[in-house]
């Protein structure tokens, strides 16, 4: 597969997923999609929950699935927003990514049209906490 259809496969597996957001109160709809080290692909979207802390994002939800799919390691990341071209991962999404993901994942940043912007990880969070020093 090429890095030009490999990006719009997971650009509109995200797309799709972020049809399927359940967000009632933000009115913020996200959708992410993962292509892991098993070449599957796990979409995931924002579901929010009236006790605001207990919602979660797209990109956990990404990440349950391909922990649930036999998935380990993510290998590019897409990520759409409805009311926000280039929408990145929040701070702890960016975070949780980082612990599947290498300095060098790709993570595309997309908007109505398709992927705009590609990032590494390293890119989107240069000093994650590191989880090799706990052992």
């Amino acid at each position: 597969m090429s890095a030009q259809s490999s990006q719009k496969e997971l650009f509109e597996a995200a797309r799709e997923a972020m049809g399927k957001a359940h967000a009632p109160y933000s009115k913020f709809p996200v959708g992410a999609a993962i292509r892991a080290d098993d070449g599957k692909v796990y979409p995931g979207a924002n579901i929010e929950n009236i006790s605001f802390p207990q919602g979660w994002c797209a990109e956990p939800t990404a990440i349950g699935a391909m922990i649930m799919g036999g998935g380990r390691k993510i290998v590019e990341l897409a990520v759409i927003a409805e009311k926000l071209p280039l929408c990145t991962p929040c701070g702890g999404c960016r975070q949780k990514i980082s612990e599947f993901a290498s300095a060098d994942t790709r993570i595309y940043l997309c908007d109505d049209a398709g992927v705009q912007k590609t990032v590494t990880m390293a890119e989107l969070l240069p000093y994650a906490f590191e989880t090799d020093v706990i052992g």
